[in-house]
Order: C-alpha cells, then sequence, then structure tokens
C-alpha cells in the first residue's frame, strides 16, 4: 500500500506531519525547515509541493529570471514553478522505484532551497 511506504519514510525520518486524507500528508516540521509541504500519492507518482510565496506584481522579469537562474543553477532536486499566482517548488518521485534515500534527498532539497533562496526571493515581496 502506498500510504505505508511513504508514511514509513517521513516516520523513519523523524519528521512532523499528519495525514489529511488518505495518500495526502503534510508536513509541519520546522526543526528540518519542512514547514507547509504537501507529499502526495497519486499513482504512480509521489509529488511533494510546497508553497514558497505569491508572484509580485512589480519586477516580474526580474524575479522570473531569478527563478530560473536558480532553478538552473542551484535546485538539486524539484523545481520551482507556478501555480496561478503562487509560487511552489515541486518534485515527482516515481512510487514503484523511490527509495528511502531518493525520498529523503527531495526533502532535504526542497529544505535546503527555502532556507537559501527564501532570502534571495523575499525581497519582491510585496509589502
Amino acid at each position: 500500500m502506498a500510504e505505508n511506504k511513504i508514511e514509513q519514510y517521513l516516520i523513519d525520518l523523524k519528521y512532523s506531519y499528519r495525514e489529511v486524507d488518505p495518500n495526502f500528508w503534510l508536513l509541519d516540521d520546522a526543526e528540518h525547515d519542512l514547514e507547509g509541504v504537501a507529499v502526495m500519492y497519486d499513482d504512480p507518482l509521489v509529488i511533494i509541493e510546497v508553497q514558497v510565496m505569491n508572484a509580485p506584481r512589480e519586477k516580474r522579469e526580474e524575479f522570473f529570471t531569478k527563478l530560473l537562474e536558480l532553478n538552473a543553477g542551484d535546485m538539486i532536486h524539484g523545481a520551482y514553478g507556478l501555480d496561478g499566482e503562487k509560487v511552489v517548488i515541486i518534485n515527482t518521485l516515481e512510487y514503484e522505484t523511490m527509495d528511502y534515500s531518493e525520498f529523503r534527498a527531495a526533502l532535504d532539497a526542497i529544505s535546503l532551497a527555502l532556507t537559501q533562496h527564501y532570502p534571495i526571493l523575499s525581497v519582491y515581496r510585496e509589502k
């Protein structure tokens, strides 16, 4: 069962999370810089996503250029994307072949991006 593999990995990693729905977990783990990270299983994929911020109304070209530069040069796993006007980090893993190390690396990369990139991107936030 999908939720057992994913949930077991979350338990093994000692992350704070809650099951929102079957096959949907929400991490709320400030200690690991993984607050508001959604983990969803939608056969055959595991989707990991977190909202970073709203896209700015001003300096959009500069902002999106910076996102593309971060995608190309600094994202280990996953990528920045746009969901409506929300800037997200998203990563997908194939459930069948996903192992503990791959799952952990994906979450570690999101944590790293959130801590290292937010100071860079937050200058574009509307005050």
